[in-house]
């Protein structure tokens, strides 16, 4: 066993998983993008804050591009 370590068991239960990190640079991406949010922004907001404020931009770029959608048709 490594002397470095200082728990017995090892380090496989520290830290966050690799999808669990792609998942939040995913979410940073997004809010970045579509919100001209900054990276120091991002990485300081509560968790349930970004995933709601990540939801919400969804679901407003959603009916925009419904609304898109249907006045593209409306032209034909």
């Amino acid at each position: 066993m490594n002397r470095n370590w200082r728990c017995l068991s090892g380090q496989t239960f520290f830290g966050l998983s690799d999808e669990y990190m792609e998942n939040v640079y995913e979410q940073f991406f997004i809010l970045k993008h579509y919100g001209a949010w900054s990276l120091i922004e991002l990485y300081n907001l509560p968790v349930g804050l970004r995933e709601w404020w990540l939801n919400r931009t969804v679901q407003e770029y959603e009916k925009e591009k419904e609304a898109n959608e249907k006045a593209m048709r409306k032209a034909r």
